[in-house]
């Protein structure tokens, strides 16, 4: 009896493999498919410092759009971050909630922008541990004048206007300057206390009461009605199924995330430390987040 080269058994078991490789991916498409045909819960995580929204603004507009999500859940996990990027989404989270409900899960750290984004949810879970609270701004300004002395070295500048040059690290604050970045600061504080009062139904004069910057445990956060129940996210995805109508434990629908080439995430870290480097050299970001040495 004649042997059957080796080259034949190796063909025939590529062509297997390939056969079998084709037909699994077959029976896991349908099975993706058939699974998302449902309807589901939405979910969105914010983690890290807010430096940027437009990412999460996106995913809770899609979320939005997604008649198969029927409420949607946002985990926070932030210590904050710059005003204008946590303002915008809580703006989204708030028209959001005008059509779906959204359940925010607070993680282990959901103060001052973190807390921002999550005041306009239709309800909100913490654990009894989260850091949360924070309802403050900050503006940090370092002053170099003395290092510079030291060394020798004089720095001159020319402006158009008074307080151009405002917060400066050459030179001191005068205090026509302070009082002008502090009603900055008070503006944009104003803002964050009317936003929680506004999206917790709490009269301002109260939310005032604990709007000094203090952290809040989550625990200390519902006696204080800043949130709503003790729970994890799991607890959060489930009261979200069953305020969207869902019988049953709910699917978990993601939205789809930008993929990020190699050039964007260069681009992104050199964005970053771009605006870190302004921040620490101008200092006049305002900022959403806790005292130093809280994250």
């Amino acid at each position: 009896m004649k042997k059957t080269p080796v080259w034949v058994w190796v063909v025939a078991g590529g062509f297997l493999a390939c056969a079998l490789t084709a037909v699994l991916s077959v029976i896991l498409l349908f099975s993706r498919a058939g699974t998302l045909r449902g309807d589901g819960v939405g979910l969105v995580e914010v983690k890290g410092m807010i430096l940027d929204s437009q990412e999460v603004v996106k995913q809770l507009r899609d979320l939005g759009k997604d008649g198969r999500v029927k409420a949607v859940v946002l985990r926070v996990d932030s210590p904050g971050g710059i005003v204008a990027p946590s303002q915008e989404i809580h703006d989204e989270v708030k028209k959001l909630a005008g059509r779906k409900k959204v359940v925010v899960s607070m993680g282990s750290l959901a103060a001052s922008g973190g807390y921002y984004i999550s005041a306009p949810a239709s309800l909100i879970f913490a654990n009894p541990g989260t850091i949360t609270g924070s309802i403050g701004v900050l503006m940090k300004l370092t002053n170099v004048q003395g290092l510079m002395d030291k060394i020798g070295l004089k720095a001159f500048t020319l402006k158009t206007g008074e307080f151009k040059d405002s917060g400066s690290p050459l030179r001191p604050l005068t205090e026509a300057e302070k009082g002008v970045l502090q009603s900055v600061i008070d503006s944009a504080h104003s803002q964050f206390v009317r936003a929680v009062a506004d999206g917790r139904k709490i009269p301002v004069d109260e939310v005032r009461k604990i709007a000094d910057g203090r952290v809040l445990s989550g625990e200390q956060a519902k006696d204080l009605k800043l949130v709503d129940r003790l729970g994890t996210l799991q607890d959060a995805i489930e009261e979200a199924g069953r305020l969207g109508g869902i019988q049953g434990e709910p699917q978990v629908i993601c939205p789809p995330k930008k993929k990020k080439l190699l050039l964007d995430l260069l681009v992104e870290e050199a964005a970053v430390r771009v605006t870190q480097t302004l921040r620490q050299e101008t200092g006049l970001s305002a900022i959403y987040e806790p005292a130093a040495g809280v994250w």
